[in-house]
This record gives structure tokens, C-alpha cells and sequence, in this order.
């Protein structure tokens, strides 16, 4: 597939409305399953690690899968992809509805809603990075507000719906919901070249050494009938037999026997021809699976992309619980729910979207270094997860919620700082690595929270081991991107296009 010059505009802004509703359709309810947290645990009685395995999966899994959604994208198209998806995140709510336990709840709930919204997320994404260059920082932020905003619209419509018809009947509507995901899904249109199609592959093209199998094989034929031929005279030689009729009967037989030599052998060549066929594919098979273990290994070379996937694992085993547990935070700290003006997790959803509009923006500035700027929103996090067991009542616990919902919105320019590292070429494989470790910090940061929260019976522990987590990610992702590294190496090779290296005065 040739793709065109990204246009930055025309189509591409209607794929930035598809992919906004795309995401507030399919993470509305998964980041929002705070809510429905509370619900389960009084449903089915367990702790709070083991009851939070539900949303940690359905957040975790599909970055987990990061790579198998990005071949998945790459194979077969942002377009086909989404639809799929959408039925599998709409199916795995409605069955959620029906679950008898929460092991149940795991594998419809996590995992299928879980691997369908990771699958969506690396389509939008995807197709987003090629319909925009320049103005990218905006589109990515302006699409992923739609998570943020289906988080603030899902808290409080789950809480409503679970009132009026209960847990089951809110996951049957709100999987009846995510079906809109199928006809976003169709307007993906890819990013093809009209002007120049690209030329038909011949068979010769798509296996070469086909080609030649063939006609070795041809002239095997042609050997083997000019040595039945050659056999034959010499039989008739030797024999000399003047008969007529023996002659004639010897011609009839030798002649059979030559045609059923023929069918043999050409029976045979198509054999060979078929063997020597699905030889050469798995050969290109095996190619391209060495070719990606390869590429992955260059790409950790790259000092900031190994930093780069450290911070994403730590940020993710500390930043993500908050968005989970903190109405049970607020539960534990027996703030009364008359003070509730507003769900908290309403609130982290409303400034995560301020925060991936506001932070995708200022990547746009060539002044702007999009590296610093994500450190910073990580130690920033950090130091905001310290403060949560200080906070005792409900405006702490808001003012708390709204800053580390803002930073959390760094998810905008983190698709942007991978391009910049690796370039756009290596963008949907190196995202891939990157949004797996994000996805197993997702799905281990809830659980070991929870696990902290039944061994000491409070939070306090487990908010300060999350806020050392994501301190530590940022101060070595930082630390690999100082200056003095540049001084350091050798200047003599070029870095590869579309990448640049992090110097104090660089642009993003």
C-alpha cells in the first residue's frame, strides 16, 4: 500500500471525530469501572487486590497485546479492525452482565473488553499518525480526550443506571452503547495513493523462487521423456523383430507406457512445485519474524527508548490506581457522601481531557522540548501521589483528583515523543513494545494496591510506594536524556530520519 504526504487536514479531521467517539465509546466504561468496583464488592464478597484484578485487566490487556494489535493493524487496517473490535467490546459488556463470579467477570470483562479497546486504541492512533504531521501533537491530544471525557460521562451514567436497573441491566445498556463503535469503525477510510496506484505483483514478484522451481522442474520432464525415448530405440534394436503385428503391439505398449510415465511425472512436478511453494513462504515467514526480533533489538539501543519503556512501566504501576480506586479511597477516609458535589473519578476524567488537550497543544511549539515536558508531568505525578494520604476530606481529595488527572493527560504526547525517538517509520512497532509494559503496569498497579490496602487495612503504604514508582520512572528517563550523554558519544553516525536527539536547546 502507497500512502500520500499526510494531508493534515481534509479527511483527516473526520477521522479525528471517529477516533474521539471511537475511544469515548469503548474506555468510557473500563476507566470508569470505579464505580462498578464498589458494586462488585459487595456482590461477590472478595478483597479489594482480587476484585480489582476486573479493571486492572480491562485496562492492562489490551496494551498487553500491543504488539499483536499493532500486526493486527498493520495487516489488515485500521478499518476492519475497529469493527471487529467494536462487536468484541460490546459483547464482552452485555456478557459481563450475566457474570455468576468474578472469575467470570475476568475473562468477559477484562479480557474481551480488555483486548478490544487495546485493538481500537492502536487503530486511532494508528491512523491518526498518518493522516497528520505538523499539526499531530493536536490531533492525538483531541482524540485521546475522548477517553477522558467518556470517563467523565460513564461515572456518573453508571452510578445512574445501576440506581434505576441495577449492575446487570447498567452493563447490558452500556454494551448496547458500544455498538455506535461499528459505524465510527467504517469511517476510517485509509490513507491510499489515487494518483498512483501501485502496480499489480505478478506470481513471479510474490514468489520468485517459484519461478525457477518451475522450469528446473520442466526440464527434469524433458530429460526423463527424451531417456524413455532413448530406451525405446534401443529396446527396438536389440530385439529386431521383423513381425508386423509384434512390432505394431510393441509401439501400442511402449507408447501407454510413455503416457503413463507423462502423468506420473507431471503429477510429481506439481508435488515438487507445491512443496518447493510452501517451503518459500515459511522461509519469508521465519525472515520476517527474525526481521522484527532484530528491529527490536536496535531499538532498545536507543538509550532514551529504554528509558522511555521503564518510565511507562512504573508510571503505570503508580499512576493508574487513583483513577480506580479513588471513590473507595474517599469510602475508607469516611468522608460523608452528602459532601459529594461530584464523583471523584468524574473529576479525574474531566482533567484528564484538559490535560491531553492542553499538553498535546503546547507539543505543537517548536520550543518545547516533548521529552522534558513528559518528565515533568511525571515527577509531577509523583509528588501529587505522596499527598493523597495527607488528604482527608472530600475538596483535598477533588483538588488532588483534578492534578493528577491533568498530568495523567500526558498519554496525548507520549505517541508523539515515541515518533521523535524512533521515527514514524518504526512508530507502530516500537509503540507496540511500549504500550505492552504500560499494559502490565496497568494491570499490576490496582492488584498490588489492593493487596497493600487488605495487609495493612489503609492506603497510606500503597500511595507512597505508587508515587516512589513513578518518581523513579521519571528521574531515569530523565537521566537519559541529559545533555552530557551528546558529548559523550561519537557524532561521526547520523541519526536515523525523522528523529532527533534531546538536547537542553532542541526543538520537539
Amino acid at each position: 500500500m502507497v500512502f500520500r504526504k499526510p494531508p493534515d487536514g481534509g479527511w483527516g479531521w473526520v477521522i479525528v471525530v471517529v477516533s474521539f467517539f471511537t475511544q469515548f465509546l469503548c474506555y468510557g466504561s473500563p476507566l470508569a469501572v470505579g464505580v462498578l468496583y464498589l458494586e462488585w464488592l459487595d456482590a461477590f464478597g472478595e478483597g479489594k487486590g482480587k476484585t480489582a484484578w476486573v479493571g486492572s485487566l480491562a485496562n492492562g490487556i489490551g496494551l498487553l497485546a500491543s504488539p499483536v494489535c499493532s500486526i493486527c493493524v498493520s495487516s489488515f487496517g485500521a478499518r476492519p479492525v475497529a469493527i471487529f473490535s467494536g462487536f468484541m467490546v460490546a459483547g464482552g459488556l452485555m456478557m459481563s452482565s450475566f457474570a455468576p463470579n468474578i472469575y467470570f467477570l475476568y475473562i468477559s470483562y477484562g479480557i474481551v473488553v480488555g483486548l478490544g479497546c487495546g485493538l481500537l486504541y492502536t487503530a486511532t492512533v494508528t491512523i491518526t499518525c498518518h493522516y497528520f504531521d505538523k499539526r499531530r501533537g493536536l490531533a492525538l491530544g483531541l482524540i485521546s480526550t475522548g477517553s477522558s471525557v467518556g470517563l467523565f460521562i460513564y461515572a456518573a451514567l453508571q452510578r445512574e443506571l445501576i440506581d434505576l436497573y441495577g449492575l446487570d441491566g447498567c452493563l447490558l445498556i452500556v454494551g448496547a452503547l458500544s455498538l455506535n463503535i461499528l459505524a465510527c469503525g467504517s469511517l476510517m477510510r485509509p490513507l491510499e495513493s489515487s494518483d498512483s496506484p501501485p502496480p499489480e505483483k505478478t506470481c513471479v514478484d510474490k514468489v520468485p523462487d517459484q519461478y525457477f522451481v518451475y522450469h528446473e522442474k520442466e526440464k527434469t520432464v524433458e530429460e526423463n521423456i527424451s531417456i524413455l525415448e532413448k530406451g525405446y530405440v534401443d529396446e527396438k534394436c536389440a530385439n529386431n523383430m521383423p513381425d508386423y503385428k509384434q512390432d505394431s503391439i510393441l509401439n501400442k505398449n511402449v507408447l501407454s507406457s510413455i503416457n503413463v510415465n507423462e502423468k506420473d511425472i507431471s503429477y510429481k512436478k506439481k508435488v515438487v512445485e507445491q512443496t518447493n511453494f510452501c517451503k518459500q513462504l515459511a522461509k519469508r515467514k521465519w525472515q520476517l519474524y527474525l526481521n522484527y526480533w532484530e528491529e527490536t533489538v536496535v531499538l532498545f539501543k536507543n538509550r532514551v527508548f529504554s528509558a522511555l519503556f521503564v518510565a511507562i512501566l512504573l508510571f503505570d504501576i503508580g499512576g493508574f490506581p487513583p483513577s480506580l480506586l479513588m471513590e473507595d479511597v474517599a469510602r475508607s477516609a469516611n468522608i460523608n457522601e452528602d459532601d459529594y458535589h461530584m464523583p471523584l473519578i468524574s473529576i479525574i476524567g474531566i482533567m484528564t481531557a484538559v490535560g491531553k488537550l492542553t499538553l498535546g497543544i503546547l507539543a505543537d511549539f517548536k520550543w518545547v522540548n516533548t521529552l522534558y515536558l513528559y518528565v515533568t508531568t511525571l515527577l509531577m505525578t509523583g509528588v501529587a501521589l505522596f499527598a493523597i494520604p495527607f488528604a482527608k476530606s472530600y475538596l483535598t481529595l477533588a483538588m488532588l483528583s483534578g492534578i493528577l488527572g491533568f498530568l495523567t493527560g500526558n498519554w496525548s504526547i507520549f505517541p508523539y515523543v515515541t515518533t521523535k525517538t524512533v521515527g514514524i517509520e518504526k512508530l507502530t512497532h516500537a509503540y507496540g513494545i511500549l504500550m505492552f509494559f504500560a499494559g502490565l503496569g496497568n494491570s499490576l498497579g490496582p492488584p498490588i494496591v489492593g493487596w497493600f490496602y487488605d495487609w495493612t487495612q489503609e492506603y497510606d503504604t500503597a500511595f507512597y510506594f505508587s508515587g516512589f514508582c513513578v518518581l523513579l520512572g521519571g528521574f531515569l528517563l530523565l537521566l537519559a536524556a541529559l545533555p552530557c550523554w551528546n558529548a559523550c558519544t561519537n557524532h561521526s553516525s547520523k541519526l536515523p530520519p525523522n528523529t532527533y536527539s534531546y538536547k537542553v536547546a532542541s526543538s520537539a
